[in-house]
């Protein structure tokens, strides 16, 4: 019998369907990753399976004695109680005792309390008094696993560690279902590959919502988009499923073209002269109203974030040099002695814990921080776009209005003024919502809402700190589209290792003792050249991750940045060819000889130049073209 049945489970809320008559069954070990727009239904299919939100209509069933567990997306800032209590807090013996007449000890701690550790301690003493189970030594390994004092207050935590003590208490109470909202948001690499071992050896099946991509690869053996009220459901990895998720919405965009064009002639044919009205067969007229009738419930895909960034003037080539630049925090040594020089053009991740300095680091190569040693220089004519983590800029008490117009009501972007109601419904803002305070918005509408902001403002840098979060994955996709293109500079930080693959150029990585490294290329090239002593100590035998190049793996199509590459090359090696044809025009022209000296000197260069950039273009297009056919030749059939 399946683990979890859910049958004609339908759901709205305020006129809107979230679900409507859908199916879902769980099996033991199945890893299910839950994928969608944001408002899609994700977090609330959820919370059906957890019990906290009843369906309209349907049934939600369990194999007797299946137990869940529930991670939430929202991280609690005044949960009460010492890191020990909060795990403590999660004992599946606990969790149940609400059946069993327990002791007002037990209830309190049922009831989300977290009680002392000597109450603890005299509940285990009189195990037979109490007729209450409790495993101390259980919470205890777990919390030495997680390496975190058991005596630290949890409110005092980050918010990444914050959800590890969460998910350590969700897993002590040993359950048959898993269920993590986000379980990623606001961890670093290291702790995201952590959590990437521990749910590939959890027994039982795992339901989970991430914007990560690399971790959808990694861990999910099946993937549920859920759009538009209905399940899109594949047993495959995420690869796989993008294939047949074009596909599904190719047939589906071919299908309606044709239903449309097809209602179309109807709509001509019964509107025809007296003629066609008196001969009109009425079974066809019945037809017509079906048709009509479809086409007013059918739901359109929705629409997608329209972003587009304003380029400012070109800077200088330096942007910014750092020379052997200290930083402390009190008598804490963040960065030593760390060099590097940043050009135009330069696209920058920055890795490391959480903790470690990423975003003093940042500030710093901004000049919004003075380092203990060594100096800073910038270079000329900067235009920062800057994009905090915690989105501080925002200002809670103002509109999305106010927010973005500072008072006026257009926007200029690129030299074309726009009224700021159709600016935000760009980035997917209804009226109402824009008229609303950012108070109320969630995390991910506060994220566009910065996104939107950020790019009213010229930039020929932009700062990215943490721009992911909170974002579906097809609205990172476009801003990773948008990156791409940008012609500025580029300083970002992020754990998401597919968005630092995609984006940047090279990596500077904390590597811990206040050692920070530059290294040439995106996340996997830093993996290959990683020193020995930079890698994961605390994973076990045989789990570390090894960088793909020793371990490949099977791709289904080439990455974005790859086929955007591909597409291009055709267009930038008919332009190279015809400069070249130009150029070999000029020189076969005798007045040219009659010119200085340096101009024919110029031209032989420029030639040369041609000849090296048309070889290496030619080279790349090959070798992406023949990687598309081999991935096409090794792809699973469907």
């Amino acid at each position: 019998m399946a683990f979890l049945n859910m049958q004609g489970i339908s759901l709205a809320f305020i006129g809107v369907q979230i679900f409507d008559e859908v199916n879902l069954t769980i099996e033991r070990g199945e890893k299910v990753g839950l994928v969608g727009r944001n408002a899609s239904g994700k977090t609330t299919l959820l919370r059906l399976i957890e019990g906290s939100v009843k369906p309209d209509a349907g049934v939600v069933s369990f194999q007797k004695g299946i137990r869940t567990a529930y991670l939430s997306q929202e991280v609690p800032n005044d949960l009460p109680g010492t890191v020990f209590d909060v795990v403590a807090s999660g004992s599946r013996e606990y969790v149940d005792l609400s059946a069993r007449n327990p002791s007002p000890s037990a209830r309190l701690l049922h009831e989300g309390t977290p009680p002392l550790r000597e109450e603890l301690d005299r509940i285990h003493d009189n195990l037979d008094t109490e007729g209450v189970w409790y495993k101390r030594e259980q919470v205890n390994k777990s919390l030495s696993q997680l390496g975190l004092d058991t005596d630290r207050d949890f409110r005092s935590l980050s918010a990444g560690l914050k959800r590890q003590v969460l998910l350590t208490k969700a897993l002590v109470s040993e359950p048959d279902i898993l269920l993590l909202d986000e379980p990623s948001n606001h961890m670093d690499i290291d702790s995201i590959k952590e959590l990437e071992q521990m749910m590939a050896q959890f027994a039982g099946a795992i339901i989970f919502v991430t914007h990560d991509r690399m971790f959808l690869q990694k861990i999910a053996t099946r993937i549920i988009e859920i759009d538009r009220g209905r399940l899109f459901d594949q047993t495959c990895d995420y690869e796989t499923f993008l294939v047949r998720r074009d596909a599904n919405r190719d047939a589906e965009e071919t299908k309606n073209a044709l239903f449309d064009r097809k209602l179309k002639q109807e709509e001509h044919w019964v509107r025809g002269g007296i003629k066609a009205r008196r001969t009109r067969n009425e079974g066809r007229v019945r037809e017509l109203v079906k048709m009509r009738e479809m086409r007013s419930s059918r739901r359109d895909r929705p629409k997608n974030v329209k972003m587009e960034v304003q380029e400012a003037e070109r800077s200088g080539t330096l942007v910014a040099k750092a020379d052997n630049i200290g930083f402390n925090y009190g008598d804490t040594q963040v960065i030593s002695q760390f060099s590097a020089t940043i050009l135009k053009g330069d696209r920058i991740g920055i890795l490391g814990p959480n903790g470690s300095g990423k975003t003093t680091l940042l500030r710093l190569l901004l000049g919004m921080l003075v380092p203990a040693d060594g100096t800073i220089r910038l270079g000329s004519n900067l235009q920062i776009s800057y994009s905090d983590q915690l989105l501080e800029q925002l200002d809670e008490s103002k509109t999305a209005i106010e927010t973005i117009g500072d008072g006026s009501d257009t926007v200029t972007v690129n030299g074309k003024s726009r009224h700021i109601f159709g600016y935000l419904q760009d980035f997917l803002f209804s009226p109402d919502q824009a008229r609303s305070l950012v108070s109320g918005f969630s995390g991910g509408e506060r994220k566009r809402l910065m996104l939107a902001r950020l790019f009213t403002q010229p930039s020929n840098l932009l700062v990215l700190d943490e721009p992911t979060n909170d974002l579906d994955i097809e609205t990172l996709d476009l801003l990773e589209e948008l990156l791409i293109d940008y012609t500025g500079t580029i300083l970002l930080v992020s754990h998401d290792r597919t968005f630092i693959n995609n984006i940047v150029t090279s990596t500077v990585v904390f590597e811990g003792d206040s050692v920070v490294k530059e290294y040439v290329g995106n996340y996997d090239d830093w993996l290959r050249q990683r020193p020995q002593e930079a890698k994961p100590s605390s994973a076990p035998a045989g789990k570390q991750e090894v960088p793909p190049a020793q371990a490949p793996k099977a791709r289904v199509k080439l990455r974005f940045s790859e086929q955007k590459e591909l597409d291009a090359l055709p267009q930038t090696i008919e332009s190279l060819e015809n400069e070249q044809q130009a150029l070999f025009q000029t020189m076969g022209d005798p007045e040219l000889y009659k010119k200085d000296r340096a101009d024919i000197v110029a031209n032989n260069e420029r030639l040369e130049e041609l000849k090296r950039l048309l070889a290496e273009a030619y080279e790349r297009w090959e070798e992406l073209e023949q990687l598309r056919l081999d991935i096409e030749n090794s792809r699973p059939s469907k």
